[in-house]
C-alpha cells in the first residue's frame, strides 16, 4: 500500500499556488525529503513545464515509487536516493531546490549539510524553498508551532523548529540570499533564497 500523510493533502494547495510564480522561470526542480511522494506527484501534475526530481533518504524510496508509478508522469523522475549528510551527493543538474517540512525533523548538523550541499548544486539565479513553520528572534510564532516544538523534543531532542535567523545565515555562508518570506497557512511560511555569484 502507498505511504499517506493527511498533512500533504491540507498544505498542498497553498503551497502550490506559491511555487506557480517562484518556479516560473525554473526546469528542474530537485524536492528533498519527498517523504510519502505525495507532493511530487501532485506538484509534478500541475506544473507540467517542470521536471520534478523526488529524493529521501533510502528506506522511503519504495513508497515514492508507488505514488510515482500510480501517476505515470513524463516530467515526474524516478526517485534518488539522497542523505544530505552523504558526500557526494548524486550528480543532479536542477536550477531549484524545494523542500517541505524537513529541517524541523532533521538535527542541526543535517541541516547545515543540507544548505551546504543546496549551495554547490543551485546555478547562479537558481532558488530553494523550504516550508514549515520557524522562529523568529528566537521566539515561537504562535501557541501551536510551540507545542510542536515541545512534541518534536520529546520525540528527538536533537530536532525543533528552527530560527530564521540562523537559517538564514547558513545560506548566506553558500551564496544564497533571501527574495522572499512568504506566510502560510497553520502558522507555516515559505522561505526563498536564491543563488547569487
Amino acid at each position: 500500500m502507498k505511504p499517506y500523510a493527511e498533512s500533504c493533502d491540507q498544505n498542498r494547495d497553498p503551497i502550490l499556488e506559491q511555487l506557480r510564480p517562484l518556479l516560473v522561470a525554473a526546469s528542474t526542480v530537485l524536492e528533498i525529503g519527498s517523504g510519502t511522494g505525495q507532493h511530487a506527484v501532485y506538484f509534478s501534475t500541475h506544473l507540467p513545464h517542470l521536471h520534478w526530481q523526488p529524493s529521501d533518504r533510502g528506506e522511503n524510496l519504495p513508497g515514492i515509487r508507488l505514488w510515482c508509478a500510480e501517476a505515470g508522469l513524463a516530467n515526474l523522475k524516478a526517485p534518488l536516493e539522497l542523505d544530505v549528510t552523504r558526500q557526494p551527493w548524486p550528480a543532479i543538474e536542477t536550477d531549484a531546490v524545494f523542500s517541505a517540512n524537513t529541517a524541523h525533523i532533521m538535527a542541526w548538523p543535517q541541516v547545515e549539510a543540507m544548505m551546504e550541499g543546496i549551495g554547490k548544486l543551485l546555478p547562479d539565479g537558481g532558488v530553494f524553498l523550504l516550508y514549515g513553520p520557524f522562529n523568529y528572534n528566537g521566539r515561537y510564532t504562535s501557541d501551536s508551532n510551540r507545542r510542536f516544538d515541545g512534541w518534536l523534543k520529546a520525540r528527538d531532542p536533537l530536532s525543533g523548529v528552527r530560527d530564521f535567523e540562523s537559517l538564514d545565515e547558513l545560506a548566506g555562508q553558500v551564496g544564497m540570499h533571501l527574495q522572499d518570506d512568504i506566510a502560510m497557512p497553520a502558522n507555516n511560511r515559505i522561505l526563498c533564497w536564491r543563488k547569487s555569484g
